[in-house]
């Protein structure tokens, strides 16, 4: 504990110069001060249980936050608060022999307060009402033995109440750390179990608990989003990489970082058609790209809600946009196995390779367009600026190139197929 008296008795270095002589009156003053002091705070020693009784009580009346910890552990609070009052009314006694013990004594309670979620306001209000008891107990106990020393106890009031000021200082300098560790630890706890979710990994026995911790129900219905974001300008804020409407208000999304995307958990509450309206109101920045997987049932389904996320990731163009994967199935087909689609794109689109690039680019352009038009030459011309006859004698190159049909209709799913993989594989 810190010297709670300081001395105003020592000799000052160099020639004395000439001192008034109330200055000296007032040296004697201080040092009667001290000694009835002492006096008292021996007494208050040889009382400490009952003093410990009277501000347990007293925090209890009065300071709400300490009323759930005393209700939990009153012998825990009584045996904390009396540590801490013999450590320092010790203190105006023997200073130098007490000092540590008390600083070490007001961190523990900091950090121990913290762990217990008391508020540091209750902890410093605690620390100001015992140091108000044990200077009126000073002041009592003086008057008792000689009411005329307790003018005296004036030149020591202030180094009194200097002490309590240092010891809330070290009250709270100790509980926002220990706040600041519990944050960490709480956050990166968080963090592993949302990787276990998404990875599929997390216990069954442990989902309970993790619902709890997320402040998500167990068995509501999930999707998962999936975004590779574009390359951050130089002095951008982190955070995440866009911001979502709230599907569920009362459970944001929570978002948690990928080696190659970023995954947010979304909460889903509404209608079945949520899905497309929260795909339509993303504000993707450009150059992203968005994945939504389709809705799953409970915490336990999120390792697939990610994998489906990652797979309508891939179904993404690289120019960027959103992709749900519920509207993109097809091309959700194609990037699962990217082997097999290049195979068949391979197979059907090969023959137009032998082609001068500029001849194969403009009927792949019109492939494109006619199915994408659902088979009208008329408006895939409009959309290449051309004659539907010009459409409709590029398809029929395309079906003498290739030996396909585009009327039957197997043929015609496997040239969409194929045009998916060349655009989405670069095959």
């Amino acid at each position: 504990m810190p010297q709670v008296v300081r001395s105003r008795i020592g000799a000052p270095h160099g020639p004395s110069p000439a001192t008034p002589s109330p200055h000296r009156f007032r040296s004697l003053a201080d040092r009667e001060a001290v000694e009835v002091l002492h006096r008292a705070a021996r007494v208050l020693v040889a009382s400490l249980p009952a003093l410990t009784d009277r501000l347990v009580e007293a925090l209890y009346a009065q300071e709400p936050g300490y009323r759930a910890a005393i209700d939990s552990g009153r012998a825990e609070v009584w045996q904390e608060v009396h540590h801490s009052l013999r450590h320092n009314v010790g203190s105006l006694i023997r200073p130098r022999e007490f000092r540590d013990s008390a600083h070490r004594t007001s961190r523990w309670i900091g950090e121990t307060r913290a762990e217990q979620g008391v508020p540091l306001d209750a902890v410093l209000h605690a620390f100001r009402m015992g140091g108000a008891m044990v200077w009126q107990d000073l002041v009592d106990e003086t008057a008792r033995r000689d009411p005329d020393d307790v003018r005296l106890l004036v030149h020591v009031a202030a180094d009194v109440w200097n002490f309590v000021d240092e010891h809330c200082g070290i009250v709270a300098d100790a509980y926002r750390q220990a706040e600041r560790r519990l944050s960490w630890r709480r956050e990166n706890r968080q963090r592993l179990v949302v990787a276990a979710l998404l990875d599929g990994t997390a216990r069954i026995a442990d989902l309970a608990e993790a619902a709890a911790m997320l402040g998500l129900p167990e068995q509501g219905r999930y999707a998962v989003l999936a975004v590779a974001a574009a390359p951050r300008r130089p002095g951008a804020a982190a955070g995440p990489p866009l911001s979502l409407p709230a599907a569920a208000p009362d459970a944001p999304a929570l978002w948690h970082p990928g080696p190659d995307a970023e995954f947010a958990i979304l909460p889903l509450a509404g209608p079945p058609g949520e899905l497309s309206a929260l795909a339509a109101a993303l504000d993707v920045p450009a150059g992203a790209r968005a994945g939504i997987g389709s809705a799953v049932e409970g915490l336990a389904a999120l390792g697939d809600a990610r994998r489906l996320a990652e797979t309508a990731l891939r179904a993404c163009p690289a120019s960027g946009g959103t992709v749900l994967l519920d509207e993109h199935l097809p091309d959700a087909l194609v990037v699962s196995s990217p082997a097999l689609a290049g195979a068949l794109a391979d197979r059907v689109l090969g023959p137009l390779d032998r082609l001068d690039p500029a001849d194969r680019d403009v009927i792949v352009e019109t492939l494109t367009a006619w199915l994408d038009a659902d088979g009208s030459a008329q408006r895939a011309g409009a959309r290449l600026y051309c004659h539907r006859n010009t459409v409709l004698n590029r398809l029929r190159r395309f079906e003498q190139l290739t030996g396909r049909c585009l009327t039957r209709p197997r043929d015609a799913v496997e040239v969409s197929l194929a045009l998916a993989a060349r655009r989405l594989l670069g095959t």
